[in-house]
């Protein structure tokens, strides 16, 4: 299999690392808008029969058509930031290729109710073109990251295997990362942190449909497994709230993720100042984006991993009725050491918890166990082979029974 990876940053540094150990990746070209950067990602894997580096800028559907005409890739994965997914999603579909991204095109809040009714929601682009690719006999398999990604696997595993009813699919992020030598160092893209924090939270409802809250709401203190504990978690806007409920027959779907009182604090402190602003204002004559500064002055993530140390867990809480019957609290997770992905990827956790899950579809992909056309997520294909093959990846998924309710800090 011939992979195009548009984006040679953390993410899709760390996809090519762990493509180097499947033989199924015959080749991986690494795209980027600094070839340095691309070069140096292959590079680090020494094998230059196998990874190589090309020069694209990913806002020009013409570029990436041509790029993806040299390289003639079976598949194209976007490891971009999601203000990219438009124009490498449409190259993809103009040069008749399988699709995929691990976030979906963004959202925009209700113009005059915005924290009660969602505006363009998430990724609503990208599923709005799903009857076009599939006339084409296309696959764009969106949202395969971790969160979303793993979280929708697991989400439809529960539904088939574990319950007769689901009442709640709620989503779960925490960890007890902690990076030396900095006050504060997103683990994550600080540009699509700051877009799915501050955008309204979205949540969805059988008998309601989709609504909105404001930003961090609904606080409650989740027990994380593996030693990581206890940890405030918040509404946050995140594709999943999305995907699952068009696979997964449930009656309500939330996302909450830990980010600790510090980080809302200084979301909140750049929204204030308007540093969260995409729109550019003048610098001394120059036009520049508050949030890129913002990105530009922290560290790149993917640079972190020496200085981390700790956990990241990603998860699907299922609440609902049991196959026996009776009522049913269970967590599905996935937690990942910074120190393990560190020694044996050069990868931080973050960045190689994301990086893990594309790799595994496509070779499903590949060995036709998911197949598919249309745009879609990871919830529409059969979870078996994914959690098998990540656990064959040497990552499995975990699994704990936990209590119905959650304390409010």
């Amino acid at each position: 299999m011939k992979v195009l990876v548009v984006g040679a940053g953390g993410v899709g540094g760390a996809f090519a690392a762990i493509a180097q150990r499947r033989e199924v990746f015959e080749r991986v070209v690494l795209a980027d808008v600094a070839l340095e950067r691309a070069r140096a990602a292959s590079a680090r894997l020494g094998e230059a029969d196998r990874f190589a580096a090309e020069r694209v800028d990913a806002s020009s559907r013409e570029q990436l058509v041509q790029l993806i005409g040299r390289v003639a890739p079976d598949a194209v994965l976007n490891a971009c930031d999601p203000r990219f997914n438009e124009p490498i999603f449409a190259a993809a579909f103009d040069a008749r290729v399988t699709y995929l991204d691990m976030a979906m095109t963004l959202s925009h809040p209700h113009a005059e109710r915005p924290y009660e009714l969602p505006g363009e929601m998430l990724g609503e682009r990208q599923l709005a073109q799903h009857e076009r690719w599939e006339r084409a006999g296309l696959l764009a398999l969106v949202g395969v990251g971790v969160e979303p990604g793993l979280s929708d696997v697991l989400a439809r595993h529960a539904a088939d295997e574990l319950f007769s009813h689901v009442g709640e699919v709620g989503v779960r992020d925490g960890a007890d990362l902690v990076v030396e030598g900095y006050d504060f160092a997103p683990t994550f893209s600080i540009w699509t942190t700051i877009e799915e924090c501050l955008n309204p939270p979205l949540i969805w409802e059988r008998e309601r449909g989709f609504y909105t809250t404001a930003p961090f709401s609904e606080p409650e203190v989740f027990e994380f497994p593996a030693g990581i504990g206890p940890v405030e978690c918040v509404n946050v806007e995140h594709e999943e709230v999305v995907l699952i409920p068009r696979w997964v027959p449930c009656e309500r779907v939330t996302f909450k993720y830990g980010l600790g009182r510090e980080f809302i604090d200084v979301l909140q402190t750049l929204h204030k100042l308007g540093l969260d602003s995409t729109e550019p204002v003048s610098v001394r004559g120059v036009q520049v984006a508050p949030r890129d500064v913002v990105a530009a002055a922290l560290p790149d993530p993917a640079t972190l991993g020496d200085r981390m140390s700790g956990r990241t867990c990603a998860g699907t809480w299922v609440r609902g009725t049991g196959m026996d019957g009776r009522p049913r609290s269970t967590y599905l997770y996935h937690v990942v050491d910074n120190e393990t992905t560190m020694r044996e990827y050069s990868s931080q956790a973050v960045v190689w918890q994301t990086a893990v899950n594309p790799a595994v579809a496509l070779e499903l992909l590949d060995r036709g166990e998911w197949k598919g056309a249309g745009v879609l997520g990871p919830e529409a294909f059969p979870p078996k082979p994914f959690l098998e093959l990540l656990a064959e990846y040497g990552s499995p998924h975990g699994q704990v029974e936990v209590p119905q309710a959650v304390e409010r800090p």
